[in-house]
């Protein structure tokens, strides 16, 4: 029989140091969105599912908890995704017809973890423009994303660039069914030469050799001129090219320390993104750390196409792997009635101090914060005094 105060697999609570870092890389984030001039919106926990799974897709809908609302009798979703809720709000609720930049952190919900180390109640952290098709917004994302990182304090970041576009051209007249296309995109994640053979055996020749190279196209900046030799000639392919130099250009100017690679075949979220897409890697992680792109159809639903693009993360996550923090210093300070003293505490306070009164009997020792000053009586004055 389990302990009544056990929690669920892959729920835990954040204590005292790691949720002072979770919380200061939530302000730190949030300061830089704003910096940028993004807006800060807070969706709700949960919506009627029709609307938080709309143009989901089924991956979603499977991470999804769903319960019924006692008040309507109608089926409820928890969020798993913030995304689709703040197309809603840019679609329905702001309706502007200009660039909306938009930004929100809070937790998310999935039924099942991602592995075998994973939260199930991740705080997600997310940026994303409205408006704009242009391929500034998807400069302005990256350089967010990589900013944010520097916030957390993350060396060794890697940034990994693809484009939707381009199985999508190299696949262009191709008829296939839902179960091929996703065998193909499984096969071109895997770097499956033989499995992509199998899956794309009737294919037309030009199809083949194109999925065939796409196998082979990762690594640094040589990849794109290599694609565009062994790639078929589609407008769509030389579109996403020069724009995946673009895009790397731009993020080492901005940021001399982050790598840049590219993997033409990563393909995830084929069914989501509409064009260049990114994954965020750091040292100590094991997964990306942010994902983002362009994903001009995810307002479609909601009756209101408009360009889009964005990214994400996991501040817990992040958290795990970005450097600790210091022990926050404190004053203490005693406990006694006494108006000097209240005047004293209250004028620190005031100051952004942290003032911590030591009741009767109470040692103080068990606790996060480093006490390096006292607060003491001196000639009839309340003075701070160092330890």
């Amino acid at each position: 029989m389990s302990s009544a105060w056990l929690l669920p697999e892959h729920i835990a609570d954040v204590l005292p140091a790691r949720a002072r870092q979770v919380e200061t890389l939530r302000r730190g984030l949030l300061d830089a969105a704003e910096s940028f001039g993004f807006e800060l919106v807070i969706p709700p926990m949960l919506e009627h599912i029709e609307s938080l799974l709309s143009g989901t897709g089924h991956a979603l809908d499977l991470q999804t908890f769903k319960l019924v609302d006692q008040l309507s009798g109608r089926t409820l979703g928890i969020r798993a995704d913030s995304t689709p809720q703040v197309a809603r709000i840019d679609a329905h609720l702001l309706n502007r017809k200009g660039v909306a930049r938009l930004c929100y952190c809070g937790p998310v919900l999935h039924t099942r973890a991602s592995g075998s180390g994973s939260t199930r109640e991740p705080l997600q952290f997310g940026a994303e423009i409205y408006g704009h098709a242009g391929l500034e917004a998807d400069l302005e994302i990256i350089d967010l994303a990589l900013q944010c990182l520097a916030v957390a304090g993350l060396g060794s970041v890697v940034l990994d660039l693809a484009d939707a576009r381009i199985v999508r051209a190299v696949l262009a007249g191709v008829p296939v069914d839902v179960a091929r296309l996703e065998a193909v995109h499984a096969a071109l994640a895997a770097k499956d030469a033989a499995e992509l053979r199998a899956v794309a055996r009737d294919f037309p020749a030009e199809a083949k050799h194109g999925l065939e190279a796409l196998v082979t196209l990762y690594g640094d900046a040589t990849v794109l001129d290599a694609a565009r030799t062994a790639l078929p000639e589609r407008a769509a392919i030389t579109a996403a090219l020069g724009e995946l130099k673009q895009l790397a250009d731009d993020a080492k100017k901005s940021h001399p320390g982050v790598r840049v690679g590219f993997d033409l075949a990563d393909s995830s979220g084929y069914a989501y993104y509409s064009g260049a897409r990114f994954a965020v890697y750091a040292e100590g992680a094991s997964d990306a750390v942010a994902r983002g792109g362009r994903y001009d159809e995810v307002g479609a639903i909601f009756g209101r196409t408009r360009p889009a693009v964005g990214f994400g993360l996991d501040v817990k996550e992040l958290a795990l792997i970005a450097p600790a923090t210091a022990p926050q210093t404190a004053i203490r300070a005693p406990w006694a009635d006494d108006a000097g003293l209240r005047e004293a505490v209250n004028a620190l306070r005031a100051r952004g101090e942290i003032v911590v009164r030591q009741w009767p009997g109470d040692a103080g020792d068990e606790t996060g914060f480093r006490f390096d000053r006292s607060l003491i009586a001196n000639r009839g004055r309340w003075t701070v005094q160092e330890r």
